[in-house]
């Protein structure tokens, strides 16, 4: 087992991403602690992996708060007295033209997707330090090459990736390693929700599929996979990189246009 005894902490772990990145470290031997805010989602997520015989532990938690996020460590410290593994993977998305977002979403998704990683890292930082622990934060492709019509969430997402790699630098030091994903589309409870919404669904999800030069979208184990291998030994010496796991989306732009790039990673 990868993760024998190690502890994790998993934002936004009661659905898509999240969900599958905790089942996966928990059958790696991790004692895992799923941070969310839907209180009956995650009870739901924690009841189906304790019938599975797995070790997992939900807190509800707004990770734009403080005090909440000062909660999450404290409970997780009490609980198991540790801290190896932090998944920043908590998200929210704003697929708007920059002329319809008000001020209220622009700070919103700010809050969410920035913001929650500062408070994290921050505040379990010290106990990271004295694991030698290791964070993976959540980006975006967005991020990366930006997006069509979803400026604040782009922005969002390339703040992550500076983070990330600014906080390599300051935790290299302690050999706490901070690294980060890139996808572009999975499909989660968020992409098909996005999907529904379209005047033809089928149409969007053969649209989505098609803006990957594998012509299909990622799923979450397969994105939990290269968390559990940046959360493991198996990446000992990669510190501030950016993985980009996104079927060859990036290199399309220089293959051509697509049909419709709105790429949706939670």
């Amino acid at each position: 087992m990868k993760l024998r005894n190690k502890v994790a902490i998993i934002t936004g772990g009661s659905s898509g991403i999240g969900e599958a990145t905790a089942q996966l470290f928990a059958s790696q031997g991790a004692n895992v602690v799923i941070a969310d805010l839907n209180e009956e989602k995650t009870k739901l997520v924690i009841q189906s992996f304790k019938q599975q015989g797995l070790q997992i532990e939900g807190i509800v938690c707004d990770v734009s708060n403080e005090l909440d996020v000062k909660r999450l460590i404290d409970q997780t410290i009490k609980i198991y007295g540790k801290i190896d593994i932090l998944f920043n993977n908590a998200g929210s998305i704003l697929p708007k033209k920059l002329q319809d977002i008000t001020m209220k979403e622009w700070d919103s998704v700010f809050n969410v997707n920035v913001k929650s990683m500062f408070l994290t890292v921050k505040y379990a930082m010290e106990h990271l330090k004295r694991s030698r622990g290791s964070i993976i934060n959540m980006a975006s492709m967005t991020g990366v090459v930006g997006q069509q019509n979803n400026p604040a969430y782009s922005a969002t997402k390339g703040a992550v990736v500076a983070f990330t790699k600014a906080m390599a630098i300051d935790l290299a030091p302690n050999q706490v390693r901070v690294n980060a994903i890139s996808p572009a589309g999975v499909y989660t409870p968020l992409l098909e929700e996005w999907i529904q919404r379209h005047e033809d669904p089928d149409k969007a999800r053969e649209s989505q599929d098609q803006s990957h030069m594998l012509g299909r979208t990622a799923t979450p184990g397969e994105i939990a996979n290269i968390v559990l291998f940046l959360a493991s030994n198996d990446s000992s010496f990669i510190t501030g990189e950016n993985i980009v796991a996104d079927g060859g989306a990036t290199i399309g732009y220089a293959a051509g246009p697509k049909p419709e790039w709105n790429h949706v990673s939670k």
